[in-house]
């Protein structure tokens, strides 16, 4: 098994988080809400023994990484600018200036990002979860108000201290049932959708026994850490997305042409948002350099831990074809 360590770097102002193993070509690994660089685990070993130098960080606000007070301090400009940086203080020890991106979630939409506005240091992205789509001219928040729709989960995010009151109460208990119900083992669909009148929490359910790609150890880590960090950092992304469409305007409309891959599960509710079939029939468009589109039947949200056995080879043969 190939050795992995943690170690904390200055990373664009940051202190930063990274587990790291293996060496070869790097691969960052970026993760979403409300996960950490420890979702990766099992993406790490296999790509490092695959031949690769893999980095997963703790995004800006998670974990062991920095958590800036400024709320404006989390858009996507900044979360890409953690990835250049990132890229050039490992290429200082490794001479690899360059790097393939890959993203889940929320770390989608930053790997797509990365790949769209330095395409010089991102030569290939990978999306698990969530379809590229190229900057739009309205955001989403404000085009579910103009639909009329008012009690959708990142709105209800909107607001500082509301979602961190009710997840902070038990940060355990918060993960166990996000991340329980957002998987394909889960009956309840109501997740990250519309949450009529109750919170996030009650539109989830609790597992009657944890299904086995997450165990008590990993909610004992999970839990450990957002109970030290609150959830404010990961909950601060979702307040940018209105400032984030006025800053990626001169992108609009652009694909991604670098080799690109995307990853998601039948069963991910995200694949349901009313955007993304239509994204995702996009793609021979906005991404001309796509080497494939992996929907792993029965899976949820949890793509590289429910089913990392398929994402990694996924993973490796995207890579070894680069």
């Amino acid at each position: 098994m190939t050795a992995v360590a943690t170690r904390r770097l200055q990373v664009n102002g940051l202190r930063m988080s990274v587990t790291e193993s293996g060496q070869g070509p790097l691969v960052l690994l970026c993760h979403g809400f409300p996960e950490l660089a420890c979702s990766w685990r099992h993406q790490v070993q296999a790509l490092a023994a695959a031949g690769y130098r893999v980095a997963a960080p703790d995004m800006r606000g998670y974990g062991g990484t920095e958590a800036p007070a400024d709320v404006e301090a989390y858009t996507l400009l900044h979360l890409v600018g953690d990835m250049v940086d990132l890229v050039k203080v490992l290429g200082k020890e490794t001479g690899h200036t360059r790097a393939v991106v890959v993203g889940h979630d929320w770390g989608a939409a930053v790997a797509w990002h990365c790949a769209l506005l330095r395409p010089d240091l991102f030569h290939a992205v990978v999306g698990m979860s969530v379809p590229y789509a190229p900057p739009g001219r309205i955001d989403l928040i404000s085009a579910l108000e103009q639909a009329g729709i008012h009690d959708f989960y990142m709105q209800y995010f909107q607001p500082p201290g509301q979602a961190e009151a009710e997840l902070e109460s038990d940060p355990t208990a918060s993960i166990r049932r996000i991340h329980y119900s957002g998987s394909g083992d889960a009956s309840a669909r109501s997740t990250f959708g519309r949450l009529g009148a109750g919170g996030l929490l009650a539109n989830t359910c609790e597992p009657e026994q944890l299904p086995a790609w997450l165990s008590a150890d990993d909610l004992a880590v999970y839990g450990a850490a957002f109970a030290a960090s609150g959830f404010r950092g990961g909950l601060n992304w979702y307040r940018n997305l209105r400032r984030n469409t006025a800053l990626l305007s001169p992108w609009r409309g652009q694909p991604i042409r670098q080799p690109s891959l995307f990853i998601a599960g039948t069963r991910d509710d995200v694949l349901r948002f009313p955007a993304s079939q239509g994204q995702i029939d996009a793609f021979a468009r906005t991404l001309p350099g796509l080497r494939g589109c992996h929907l792993i039947d029965g899976a949820g949200h949890w793509i590289q831990r429910e089913r990392a056995d398929a994402v990694n080879q996924h993973l490796i043969e995207f890579l070894r074809g680069l």
